[in-house]
């Protein structure tokens, strides 16, 4: 016969109290139905990774029992009693005799049941019999297991989540059985009961994931398409660090489970992923040098990634300077609210759709999107492109179609049907098929034709001009020889411009931004002009770079070459350019503001040196690592820096690590780590220059992580590489010596741990890989950013003896024949014009 619950409930509540909670409470990692955890007691996992145990919170003032890490007791990733506190460190938990874990607010006949595993919905059978089940089990995932005397899992922790998600822990639900795993986040950093935002799986239509909070979505990864999130393409550049798990068994034979997991690989620092208490999902990694959590990467990124932001049919582009834009063959349903930036009532269709009436419909290729909601969508595995295209035709309400896996070309079909809600360009984004009435495609076609024309009628104009101006020129070369190189092209450039990805400005924008380009508004100066702070009329602050007209040959180039080139990326780690500005013979560019200016502006600087603590320090270089990877290998163009240095990298408010100046960057065809190629013109700053750059005008990627080499030692060092000290000869020298740590600047030194001295260490044996003479021996900066995230360099990875011998003369040193021009600062030479022998 079984017995009452009452009954049980005493019995248990009878052993607790007879147990003496002190010596015999729970120790290692196993809870049985004769231990407990109380007070102090926890559990601890075999290989000492988490614990478990009673934490307080809300200043001591509640208690909550939880599951930590124990590297970072602070960092809590499990609560059970999470909306139902206890008001002292009383509680006790234990297994009762029906196998349910049990937390009370005592171990007397009087305690109350706080918390129990029973409760919780579980596909796992919690009230099996007394026999059946014998213990509770901390592992080493963070996953606290009921188990019988089989090993059967009876329940686990890793089935009800709260605010983490763990390596092998799932997101998801099951259709079949109702069960659910998702995340929830805390209702403040000191208060775990649940807050205002929830993490879950979306299995209607094509499965993702979003966010939402108090009953609307607040943010979404996109559908999983084979490979990764639709709106999260830098999932691919983790790979080296996590393994990412999709499973859909929603249809067929399956067992109705969709979910999503991931896994550390091997020898990556451990991870987690946080919904935060504002809404944000966070992926972090243990820095074990400096002893705290690194943000890898967050979700919501940018404005673009606010669920909805432009509307039904609109489209968000977080480059341009008013991103929200419609689909071609639609336009906003309210201009007036477009105008004042209010774009969430979206765009409708200029000409109806045909439905198969006179004329027909067809598609519109929009490329590089992270796919609309999927909701409502139909999916169908088996299906191809062609069929897919052909099955939406058919269907009146159908406004859309993608392919539902980017594997082998793409496979699968996902059909919208309705409104096309929260589509934004990314980087690496998929294709998306959008139907249009015939006569739109026609006027497209139509306009590119026209495009074609009007750009065949200007090269030929531009053809003529040369002639003409061609006795001119040759008159006035020796006085006018800048600005006629202006006059020759200034069409040029607007054809250009015409043509780029790059927004515009009316030149009465950027003026009254600036105050009329006022002297009190010069944050910086360079070869190209001046640089001044503005506000654009929305608020935002950014940085203006001003063609100067007494250096126009230079700048003209250096404007075209960013135009065309970073208006087509998008990287965290990347200066954003906003947009420019084309008047006459005036040429701007117009960026991001960033409030802590340039690098070296702190690292050569001897006061603002020693706030540039370690760790701030060691996520520059990240930054910087993980940006020049981008250029090299992640972006839609393959692109060399050419002049990666300290000046050239920007600081934001946070501190994060911008590249800028891409005035002489190259493009590359391929994306082969040591492609070459050879040029008869040298550009770049001396100090930085790879050599067989500087001798023989060799062009490749490892040109870049030459000065990368450099620009890492001048970080760790607060020194700068110059001809009156060569910081690589002085790297080497300690280097060999066994006493790299000695290289850190000694602003910082004093204050830095043996493990952050050992860290810095491992920087510059980096550094110095990086500034090997030959351009094979050097590490891509694939194999760059492992070796400093992880702090691991393989014992075959020894650096050689670098180039460490500085000519005294520029000319010599670098072989040639005609150094045209040689531009001198207080700390660098930058050779901007030189004809290789």
């Amino acid at each position: 016969m079984a017995m009452p619950p009452a009954m049980s409930h005493m019995l248990f509540l009878a052993l607790l109290s007879a147990l003496p909670l002190s010596p015999s409470a729970a120790s290692g990692n196993t809870l049985t139905q004769s231990t407990t955890v109380a007070g102090e007691k926890m559990l601890v996992s075999p290989g000492n990774a988490f614990q478990l145990g009673l934490f307080a919170a809300s200043n001591h003032s509640k208690w909550f029992l939880g599951i930590w890490f124990t590297v970072s007791p602070d960092t809590v990733v499990w609560v059970a009693n999470r909306d139902r506190p206890l008001n002292s460190s009383s509680g006790v938990l234990g297994l009762n005799d029906r196998g349910a874990l049990v937390l009370l607010d005592g171990a007397t006949t009087n305690s109350t049941t706080v918390w129990s595993s029973s409760s919780s919905n579980s596909n796992s059978n919690s009230n099996s019999s007394a026999a059946a089940v014998v213990s509770a089990e901390l592992r080493d995932t963070g996953n606290l297991v009921v188990t019988d005397a089989a090993g059967v899992a009876r329940w686990q922790s890793f089935e009800h989540p709260t605010n983490t998600f763990l390596p092998e822990m799932r997101v998801g639900k099951n259709v079949r059985t109702g069960a659910d795993w998702s995340l929830w986040s805390w209702r403040s950093a000191d208060d775990p009961s649940p807050g205002d935002f929830r993490y879950v799986m979306d299995t209607g239509g094509s499965p993702e994931l979003h966010v939402w909070s108090h009953g609307r979505k607040t943010y979404r990864t996109g559908p999983w398409n084979g490979v990764r999130f639709s709106g999260i393409p830098e999932m691919t550049t983790f790979e080296d660090m996590f393994e990412f798990q999709f499973t859909d068994d929603a249809a067929g034979d399956g067992d109705g489970e969709v979910s999503y997991m991931f896994r550390d690989r091997d020898g990556s620092p451990m991870s987690r992923v946080l919904l935060n208490e504002s809404g944000v999902m966070q992926r972090m990694v243990w820095d074990a040098a400096s002893g705290s959590w690194s943000n890898f990467w967050s979700g919501p990124r940018d404005q673009c990634d606010s669920y909805g932001r432009c509307g039904a049919f609109g489209v968000c582009n977080v480059v341009d300077a008013t991103p929200c834009s419609c689909v071609r063959g639609f336009a906003p349903r309210s201009a007036a609210e477009w105008y004042m930036r209010n774009t969430s009532g979206g765009c409708a269709r200029r000409t109806p759709l045909q439905c198969g009436g006179g004329g027909g419909d067809g598609f519109y290729l929009l490329r590089g999107v992270k796919l609309p909601d999927t909701h409502s969508c139909a999916v169908d595995a088996g299906a191809n492109l062609e069929e897919c295209a052909r099955r939406c035709l058919g269907n009146c309400s159908c406004t859309a179609y993608s392919a539902a896996d980017i594997r082998g070309g793409g496979s699968g079909c996902i059909q919208w049907f309705g409104d096309l809600v929260d589509t934004r360009l990314v980087d690496g984004g998929q294709d998306l098929y959008v139907r249009l009435a015939e006569s739109e495609l026609d006027a497209t076609k139509n306009t590119r034709k026209k495009f074609v024309a009007v750009i065949t009628l200007l090269i030929a104009g531009f053809a003529l001009l040369l002639l003409s101006l061609a006795f001119m020129i040759w008159r006035k070369m020796r006085r006018r020889r800048s600005s006629k190189k202006v006059s020759m092209v200034d069409e040029a450039v607007e054809l250009m411009m015409s043509s780029s990805e790059c927004p515009t400005y009316p030149l009465e924008i950027v003026r009254a931004a600036t105050n009329g380009f006022c002297a009190d508004n010069v944050i910086g100066r360079g070869g190209f002009g001046l640089v001044y702070k503005g506000q654009l009329p929305d608020g935002q602050q950014v940085a203006v770079k001003k063609l100067s007209a007494e250096n126009s040959v230079q700048g003209l180039n250096e404007f075209i070459n960013e135009v065309v080139l970073i208006a087509k990326l998008q990287h965290r780690n990347l200066v954003r350019l906003l947009g420019c500005c084309v008047h006459c013979s005036e040429r701007m560019l117009v960026y991001e503001y960033m409030t802590n200016k340039s690098l070296d502006a702190f690292i050569f600087d001897a006061r603002r040196r020693a706030s540039l603590r370690w760790k701030t320090r060691l996520d520059i270089i990240l930054g910087i690592a993980r940006g020049v990877l981008y250029l090299h290998q992640d972006s839609r163009l393959n692109i060399i820096h050419r002049d990666l240095k300290a000046a050239n990298v920007l600081l934001d408010a946070a501190m994060v690590a911008k590249i800028s100046d891409f005035g002489i960057a190259r493009l590359f065809s391929g994306s082969a780590d040591r492609q070459e190629t050879i040029t008869r013109t040298i550009i770049g700053t001396y100090g930085y220059m790879a050599p067989e750059y500087a001798m023989d005008g060799t062009v490749s990627f490892m040109q870049d992580v030459y000065s990368f080499g450099v620009l890492l030692l001048e970080i760790v060092s607060g020194s700068k590489n110059h001809r009156s000290f060569n910081l690589i000869a002085h790297a080497w020298g300690l280097w060999e010596a066994g006493r790299s740590h000695e290289l850190m600047d000694p602003a910082i030194r004093s204050d830095c741990t043996g493990a952050e001295l050992a860290q810095a260490a491992t920087c510059v044996q980096v550094a110095l890989l990086c500034v090997q003479e030959c351009p094979t021996q050097r590490p891509p900066m694939a194999e760059v950013i492992p070796m400093l995230s992880r702090q691991v360099v393989a014992p075959s990875s020894q650096p050689q003896r670098p180039v460490v011998c500085t000519p005294r003369n520029i000319s010599h040193a670098l072989a040639v024949d005609d150094a045209r021009e040689i531009t001198c600062g207080s700390n660098d030479v930058t050779i901007t014009d030189l004809q290789g022998r």
